[in-house]
């Protein structure tokens, strides 16, 4: 027997093994897990929006992410675009786009930019990604709300000149979530610890005027659960988040944090009816579990946010998976 061949065969064994674990994270394709726009209204009047592509690891070599541009409105004529596609150098995770207004003294009209990011070979797509941009006219008032649509924030709703040509819209509950994941991804207050009680939270936004809620309760169908401790002023367009415990921690988009004065909001997933009251007992705003029950595992927040119904959180494409967004828009910008 030729002692060679014993040898080899000997250690091939040994050489198989070592080709099977060989195998690393690097031959797996990087994944592209974030596409988003710094604004989604683009201002005739000197408008810039930045566009970010982002991957899941570094590009292990430079990575092209093409992307398609549709809408009524018109390359060089009413926005330039520094690219055509989105280059990710390698050792970088993300590449950026800039997207810069024309100004002209047409009536136009609100305009649309619509942007598709397009298949690719080398990169897992995680979700289908486009963004939906309004082109802004400042030479036209859309919604004929006496704001030029350049300045309106809401430019094909009629609205108040002091909220920047949006209605006031009172105050309102936006967002709730009454059962936690079971799991880490329940931990909505960022403390750590996913907990039953303290992960459950109630998102409040506040349209105009400026509201005192000193006082005022916020209770379930057996109890109250919460006092608002005296100072607590919520101004224009401002955010509150009630979380039923524990050690919020995050910034939360910049919104008013507070936990139940009472030790736990409780809300109970099978049915509950949320109420909050002024301190003379008079209901301003309620929340009705049962319709809502299910034990979805997530939120269920308004879509879109602050106009639209309740619907639950991972179901809206711009949440891209996530749970909850307490404190923000569904798609974690701020408010």
């Amino acid at each position: 027997m030729n002692t060679n061949s014993f040898k080899l065969i000997r250690f091939l064994p040994i050489i198989a093994l070592s080709i099977l674990f060989s195998c690393t994270t690097d031959d797996v394709n990087p994944a592209l897990i974030d596409v988003n726009a710094s604004d989604t209204n683009l201002s005739e009047a000197n408008g810039v929006i930045i566009l970010t592509a982002t991957l899941n690891v570094s590009a292990t070599e430079n990575i092209t992410i093409p992307f398609s541009v549709e809408g009524s409105a018109n390359s060089e004529e009413d926005y330039t675009i520094s690219a055509s596609q989105f280059i990710i150098n390698k050792g970088t995770t993300s590449a950026e786009i800039t997207i810069t207004s024309i100004q002209d003294s047409n009536v136009e009209g609100v305009e649309t930019l619509d942007i598709s990011i397009s298949p690719i070979n080398n990169v897992i797509m995680l979700s289908v990604y486009q963004i939906n941009i309004l082109v802004l006219d400042d030479d036209s008032d859309t919604d004929n709300d006496g704001v030029l649509d350049a300045d309106d924030n809401c430019p094909e709703i009629p609205g108040e000149i002091d909220n920047n040509g949006c209605p006031f819209l009172g105050f309102l509950i936006n967002e709730v979530l009454y059962d936690p994941d079971a799991d880490s991804a329940g931990d909505a207050n960022g403390d750590g610890t996913r907990d039953a009680n303290d992960d459950e939270f109630i998102e409040f936004f506040n349209s105009g005027p400026e509201f005192d809620l000193s006082g005022y309760t916020i209770s379930d169908a057996d109890q109250v659960r919460h006092i608002f401790p005296t100072g607590t002023i919520l101004p224009v367009n401002a955010v509150l988040v009630v979380f039923g415990g524990g050690t919020p921690t995050g910034n939360f988009g910049g919104a008013i944090v507070q936990t139940a004065s009472e030790g736990a909001l409780n809300m109970t997933n099978s049915g509950d009816f949320m109420t909050l009251s002024d301190p003379s007992g008079n209901i301003v705003v309620t929340f009705d579990i049962a319709p809502l029950s299910g034990n979805p595992n997530e939120s269920y927040t308004r879509n879109p946010d602050l106009t639209g119904d309740f619907v639950q959180h991972a179901s809206v494409d711009e949440a891209n998976g996530a749970l909850f967004s307490p404190g923000t828009k569904i798609n974690g910008d701020s408010f």
